[in-house]
């Protein structure tokens, strides 16, 4: 089965020409990006309903971005086109036979006219002298020591609306409180505009690399398939000009990509992780990541010279979708693999279940390895909900006939195909990813807030100090217990005791903020206001 690649507007070179200046005249305040506003006063000139041209912008804008890039105009354009021509505008009509490298453009009424006044315009501008461009304000937003607030009107996006209220309302009660040395470091620019990942996850041999593989119908730099354990690093398969391999200490330290936050797993971790770069039309939507594969048996007593389960669970929280690969023949689930998926948890809606080479065995045989893996599976996940299991031969050889049968052959294939669908939806649901994690992530914040004032406030003021600290580290279950209460806040938000002690040790927390209740509001009036408005003005501009 082969993941089809989102269409990404086709055309001549002629016509991406005029789609070019199209763009640029639409493009009102020229930051690359068409908004609802620009969209109604540009397609309106095409004279489509108001209903179509409502189906044009859903289709183009898949990912929920709530702003059109150039090639999202370009699927625009060519919907309208075929709108014009009679054809019904719907989700399969740019994956139908539609010759769109021929097609022509769409009639946009008045826009010669406007174009030829603006092209005229600007012949004056250039015989009095132009100003000089100022640079894009949300470039600056994360590099800028500047207190300013930048103006909504800046704004032209969700993500844009995310990174301006991260900066001006979340991030100040990140650093007040330390959060990013107990939970998770500040983000960064890079952070928002990462693509959708997936990241794979199993024991040695199930497969991972050859589903990668499989996807892309091609191999990529640095991949190794083989019985044996071969690859024994992290791997980030993502988009880049040309194929080539970046060490992880080199791509760690790259301002454009996301991975600043591994530095703190040490040289010892990243000196296991890569990036491999090519170009590939399904890349350029979807990042994967690929992982060493987890230890079993004898070889769980050889200790990783890294944190792996602390390296899964910075994953975990990164991706958008998790996929736990198992084989038929190696459905025991070790110590180190029991780890891993419980370091999983608080992304359970993320995680979904590979039964990878099940052409190996018959159908009856089948029947019962799936029934043994729900019964592992049930032991270490701990949820009451069923989880989703998709059973297939994920490579590029044929369906074993002889042994799975005529049966296994069409399930296989049903399920191949509810696999896919399900990869394909990853960029379109990631917007919506987005801030679901932004809001989980102001939820930790404001709760570490709570914690770490409320053990500043148990300090004594004078005498003790010492004694204090280590009983309150002693006792921390207890004293979470007693912030949950007083501020009447749901336990299962709160963060692993274990973990927060550990790193607590390491503080004075006699130096640590007492509570900023006006801070506390703010964040609060984000949550409650600020995002709720910022899905409302980037919606579909026609509904």
């Amino acid at each position: 089965m082969e993941l089809d690649p989102i269409p990404i507007g086709s055309c001549s070179k002629d016509h991406q020409s005029i789609y070019q200046h199209w763009f640029n005249h639409a493009d009102s305040d020229a930051d690359g990006r068409i908004t609802g506003n620009d969209a109604t006063r540009f397609f309106a000139m095409s004279n489509l309903s108001r209903q179509d041209l409502k189906q044009v912008w859903a289709i183009a804008d898949s990912k929920r971005q709530g702003y059109l890039g150039l090639q999202e105009f370009i699927i625009a354009m060519q919907l309208v086109s075929l709108g014009q021509s009679g054809q019904p505008i719907t989700h399969d009509l740019l994956s139908s036979d539609v010759d769109l490298k021929n097609l022509k453009p769409p009639i946009m009424e008045g826009l010669d006219v406007l174009l030829a006044k603006k092209k005229h315009k600007q012949k004056e501008m250039d015989v009095n002298g132009s100003s000089q461009l100022q640079p894009s304000l949300s470039s600056s937003w994360f590099s800028s020591k500047s207190t300013k607030k930048v103006p909504l009107s800046s704004v032209t996006s969700i993500i844009d609306g995310l990174k301006r209220l991260y900066i001006q309302k979340l991030r100040p009660l990140e650093v007040t409180y330390r959060f990013n040395d107990f939970v998770s470091p500040l983000l960064t620019n890079s952070d928002f505009d990462a693509k959708p990942m997936v990241m794979l996850l199993g024991q040695y041999s199930t497969g991972k690399t050859t589903f990668i593989k499989h996807l892309l119908k091609c191999s990529y730099p640095g991949a190794h398939i083989g019985p044996e354990p071969t690859t024994d690093r992290f791997v980030v398969v993502m988009s880049g000009p040309d194929e080539r391999s970046i060490p992880g200490n080199t791509v760690a330290v790259q301002a454009d990509m996301p991975f600043s936050g591994l530095t703190t797993f040490g040289t010892a971790f990243l000196s296991k992780f890569e990036c491999s770069q090519m170009p590939h039309p399904l890349l350029e939507h979807i990042t994967f990541v690929d992982s060493p594969g987890v230890l079993s048996g004898e070889k769980q007593r050889t200790q990783r010279a890294y944190d792996f389960t602390g390296v899964t669970s910075w994953f975990a929280a990164k991706c958008d979708l998790i996929l736990l690969l198992f084989d038929p023949h190696k459905l025991d689930i070790s110590d180190e693999f029991n780890r891993v998926i419980s370091s999983l948890r608080g992304h359970d809606d993320k995680i979904r279940v590979v039964l990878n080479k099940a052409d190996q065995v018959d159908t009856q045989q089948l029947m019962r390895v799936y029934g043994a893996l729900m019964w592992s599976l049930g032991k270490v996940l701990n949820t009451p909900e069923v989880i989703r299991v998709y059973i297939g031969s994920f490579n590029d050889k044929p369906v074993n006939d002889a042994v799975s049968g005529p049966i296994g052959k069409e399930l296989f294939e049903k399920e191949q195909e509810d696999l896919l669908s399900d990869l394909k939806d990853i960029p379109k649901a990631a917007c919506d990813r987005r801030i679901n994690e932004f809001v989980k992530r102001a939820r930790a914040v404001k709760i570490h807030a709570y914690i770490i004032s409320h053990l500043k406030k148990e300090m004594p003021a004078m005498i003790g100090k010492g004694k204090a600290q280590q009983k309150l580290i002693d006792n921390l279950a207890g004293e979470f217990g007693k912030v949950q209460r007083e501020f009447h806040l749901p336990p299962g938000d709160f963060p692993n005791v274990e973990h927060f002690r550990e790193s607590l040790r390491g503080y004075n927390i006699d130096k640590f903020e007492k509570l900023k209740p006006k801070m506390i509001r703010v964040v609060d009036d984000m949550l409650a206001y600020d995002i709720p408005n910022l899905l409302k003005n980037f919606k579909n501009p026609y509904d």
